[in-house]
C-alpha cells in the first residue's frame, strides 16, 4: 500500500475549509471563486491522470470503497496537493453525493478558451453544443466526445456550467482530458469558418439521414437544447443538417444519445 500523511485533520464541521468547500456547491459561488469541486475515486483519477491537479484534497478513509484510494492519495500529495483528512461527520457535509466514496477534491475552474483547442493536422473532429439544459447530458456528451478522440468540445451560449459537479460525474471525469470551451454562439462559428471546419447539425426535421453525409473531412457535430433544439442563428450556418431515424411514437432522441450516435459515426466512417 502507497504511504501518504495528511496535512491536516479537520473533525468540525464549523471550519472555513468546510464551509468553503459547501458552498462551492453553489454555481454563483463557484463562479466568484473560480474553483470547482472534483468528487468521486474515478473524477479525481482522471483529473490527476491529466495533470489537471487540485488544490487541495478532503478524504476520510472510512468510506473508501477500495484498495486503491491510498495510491491516488499519495500521488496527490507527492504533486504538492494539500491534503486533508476529515471525519466522516464533515465529510458528509461536504460531500455532493449521496452516496459518497470518501475523496473531494477542491480545484480551479476548467477555463479553457478556442485557441486552446489543438486541431487534428489531418482531419479535425470537434463537438458542439448550443444551451445544453441537463448536467447529465453534458457530461454523457463530453465522455462519448472523449470515446472517439475529439479534439475539443465547445459549449456554445452555455445554459448548464461545465464546473457543475455533476457535469464532471456524469463525464465520469474525461472532462479533464479534453479542452472543454465555453463560448458565443458568434464567436465559435467564427472560429469553424476560419479554420475551414464543416458544420454538420442534428436536426430531426432534416431529410438527409445522419449517414449519409461525408465525416471524412474536418468536421464540428452541433447538437441544440433538450427542448428546443438549435437556434435559429446557428441553424442559418449549418453547411449539413441530418436526421436520426424515429420509428416509434417519440420524435426524437435524447440528446446526448444523438451526439453520440453521430460522433461514433464519425469513427465509423473514418476506419471502414
Amino acid at each position: 500500500m502507497s504511504e501518504f500523511s495528511a496535512d491536516l485533520f479537520l473533525s468540525s464541521p464549523q471550519n472555513e475549509r468546510v464551509k468553503h468547500v459547501v458552498r462551492l456547491k453553489d454555481r454563483r459561488y463557484r463562479d466568484s471563486s473560480g474553483e470547482t469541486i472534483i468528487e468521486g475515486y474515478r473524477e479525481l483519477t482522471h483529473a490527476i491522470n491529466s495533470n489537471f491537479l487540485p488544490n487541495s484534497l478532503f478524504y476520510c478513509s472510512q468510506m473508501f470503497l477500495g484498495n486503491n484510494e491510498p495510491e491516488l492519495l499519495a500521488k496527490a500529495g507527492s504533486s504538492g496537493v494539500l491534503m486533508i483528512e476529515t471525519s466522516p461527520a464533515v465529510f458528509k457535509k461536504i460531500s455532493y453525493r449521496d452516496r459518497p466514496d470518501g475523496l473531494i477534491g477542491v480545484a480551479d475552474a476548467i477555463n479553457y478558451n478556442l485557441s486552446d483547442i489543438e486541431l487534428n493536422s489531418g482531419c479535425p473532429i470537434l463537438l458542439v453544443m448550443e444551451s445544453i439544459e441537463k448536467p447529465g447530458n453534458l457530461g454523457a456528451m463530453i465522455r462519448s466526445a472523449d470515446g472517439v478522440g475529439v479534439d475539443g468540445v465547445v459549449v456554445c451560449d452555455k445554459t448548464t456550467d461545465i464546473n457543475n459537479p455533476n457535469v464532471i460525474r456524469a463525464s465520469t471525469g474525461v472532462i479533464f482530458s479534453i479542452p472543454v470551451v465555453e463560448s458565443g454562439y458568434q464567436e465559435v462559428i467564427h472560429f469553424l469558418r476560419a479554420q475551414k471546419i464543416a458544420i454538420i447539425a442534428a436536426v430531426p426535421a432534416a431529410g438527409k439521414m445522419y449517414w449519409e453525409t461525408d465525416y471524412k473531412r474536418p468536421a464540428a457535430i452541433v447538437v441544440g437544447s433538450e427542448q428546443y433544439g438549435l437556434s435559429s442563428d446557428f441553424l442559418s450556418e449549418v453547411d449539413d443538417s441530418v436526421s436520426i431515424p424515429m420509428l416509434g411514437n417519440a420524435d426524437s432522441l435524447n440528446v446526448a444519445n444523438a451526439a453520440a450516435i453521430m460522433l461514433y459515426e464519425v469513427i465509423r466512417q473514418r476506419h471502414r
